[in-house]
């Protein structure tokens, strides 16, 4: 019975309907008045358009079992290990780093704004981070590691990732002054766009969404960034605004032309949970090993993926620049 109850906690908890159920118990409904019901309200949100999407794929007869095995295992073991570690880094980081802010943003409109903003810059140095210092690649690339796009991507995470972005994106937001409580409405609103964004192209097509595909970044703006395509790599850091790709020069729409292949540029298995989830640790301890000197082994450490101290780089960077040079001659 008790294994039971915990199969049915663990079901409440994936699809966020807890706090519903309670709400519809209790027959009062003020609380939708509240940031704290809406936020209630609006938590299944993304789990039930998962259930859909597969439903869908079902549908379509394109459901292959294997594009969500791999995720929803991750989301059970980071569930098990690492529930609570990021709620203790955040904490740690409010009660650091608020007392240092530079400047203090209002509780207003016009704050809320600058604060959106404040967390994109946030967003945007973790990610860019994410896939330029090798240590920090190994952390992500789990999440980069499915060769298809659907909803069940967003639970790909290493346990240790969130800890490691809640720390850079909550500190840089205490020193711009983001108030606690406008942080947790902000990390809500990104966190459920950035779920949606993972959304397939079983339950949304062309995911370009017009001329709203101008102003923030859509879907299809977040399938270039999972691409292992050279035109695509590294692209596309931001999470709702797009604002701070443009200023860095890191913005990429989709082509119509090029078809977007999914995964690491690594061979990989992606239906293992050992390679997907611990296996660009594993290459980095290899070449950590197998590297001449100290310095060289430190440099594996920090330096981006596809750095290598014999001189022959395959940086992103340096792949995407080959290509589109290679575009502009032939």
């Amino acid at each position: 019975m008790e294994f039971l109850e915990l199969i049915k906690n663990e079901i409440l908890g994936f699809f966020s309907i807890q706090g519903v159920i309670d709400l519809i118990k209790s027959g009062n409904y003020h609380s939708l008045r509240t940031w704290g019901g809406i936020t209630t309200a609006i938590s299944p949100l993304i789990p039930f358009i998962v259930v859909i999407e597969m439903g869908m794929a079902f549908a379509h007869k394109k459901f292959h079992s294997t594009e969500y095995k791999i995720p929803f295992f991750i989301y059970v073991f980071n569930r098990i290990v690492g529930r609570y570690v990021s709620l203790g880094v955040m904490a740690f980081c409010l009660g650091t780093f608020q007392p240092l802010a530079i400047i203090h943003l209002p509780l207003s409109w016009y704050g809320f704004v600058l604060g959106y903003i404040a967390w994109e810059f946030s967003h945007f140095i973790y990610h860019y981070l994410a896939h330029k210092v090798r240590l920090f690649w190994c952390l992500h690339s789990t999440h980069h590691a499915p060769e298809q796009m659907n909803l069940s991507v967003t639970y790909a995470h290493f346990i240790l990732e969130a800890p490691y972005a809640d720390f850079i994106r909550t500190s840089i937001c205490m020193l711009l002054g983001v108030e606690p409580v406008m942080l947790f409405a902000i990390m809500f609103i990104d966190g459920t766009w950035g779920g949606f964004i993972h959304v397939g192209e079983n339950f949304m097509k062309d995911s370009r969404m017009g001329w709203l595909g101008k102003l923030i970044l859509t879907p299809s703006h977040h399938r270039v960034h999972h691409a292992r395509n050279p035109l695509y790599m590294d692209t596309n850091f931001c999470n709702l605004l797009n604002i701070w790709d443009r200023v860095f020069r890191t913005y990429q729409p989709e082509q119509k032309d090029i078809q977007i292949e999914y995964g690491v540029t690594r061979a990989i298995n992606a239906n293992n949970f050992w390679d997907v989830y611990f296996g660009e640790f594993y290459y980095l301890a290899k070449d950590i090993v197998n590297a001449p000197g100290l310095i060289n082994k430190i440099l594996y450490v920090i330096m981006p993926p596809g750095w290598s101290h014999a001189g022959d780089h395959k940086l992103a960077s340096v792949v995407r620049k080959e290509y589109m040079l290679k575009q502009r001659t032939d």
